[in-house]
């Protein structure tokens, strides 16, 4: 009980802001891009309470946690929080600019993942290991925002990678792909149980792993 409680203070911030500033990321490009609905609902905030859902940002990790250790193997750790509101019909030019919009998530999960990089590589000039608690954070940081970004760039609406999908598409067939819409996650579930999922997440934990044995 001790280690899932380390473990999960060690990744309570990583996740928490990895998922809010994801949302809020997209309520600032839309903003800059015409709509103005997620400012005006207040989503523009690095206060994670406006953002928290209480299933995707607090539920779901803490359960996906205590299934890895209690399996103790590797798991695959995300969540969500509540979707920043985006008026597509408000955006200059919507068709191009849900491309924008929709990649500013991920963007900011790839800066945030490097900013904890950044971190890791500081922490262990000043001498700390791969054990001590920041560093461990800081490891999490890295592994968590590129799981994020790696599950929102999976090409299924309503994810990210979707959104950009149906933007570059011509119109009638970004329509019909966007009818998928409605069994865009039970599809991403079922990937997640038969392990396809893995295929497209692991390069980026891969990737993950290498720059923490660099920045250590």
């Amino acid at each position: 009980m001790s280690d899932l409680i380390q473990t999960i203070t060690v990744y309570a911030l990583p996740v928490l802001f990895g998922i809010t500033l994801h949302e809020a990321a997209h309520g600032y490009v839309a903003r800059m891009l015409g709509d103005p609905t997620a400012w005006q609902a207040g989503r523009i905030s690095l206060n994670p309470v406006r953002h928290i859902d209480p299933i995707g940002t607090i539920v779901v990790p803490l359960f996906l946690l205590f299934s890895t250790k209690l399996m103790g193997g590797a798991g695959l750790l995300f969540g969500w929080a509540k979707p920043v509101p985006v008026d597509w019909s408000r955006l200059r030019n919507p068709k191009r600019d849900m491309a924008w919009v929709a990649l500013a998530g991920p963007a900011s999960n790839l800066v945030m993942a490097i900013i904890w990089a950044i971190g890791l590589r500081l922490m262990a000039e000043a001498g700390a290991s791969a054990s001590d608690f920041w560093a461990r954070m800081a490891i999490a940081g890295v592994q968590v925002n590129l799981i994020l970004m790696a599950l929102n760039l999976v090409p299924l609406p309503p994810l990210d990678g979707g959104r950009i999908v149906c933007s570059i598409l011509p119109n009638q067939l970004a329509y019909q792909y966007s009818r998928i819409e409605p069994y865009g996650i039970l599809i991403l579930i079922l990937l997640m149980v038969t392990g396809m999922l893995w295929f497209f997440v692991s390069p980026f934990l891969l990737f993950g792993q290498t720059i923490v044995k660099w920045f250590l």
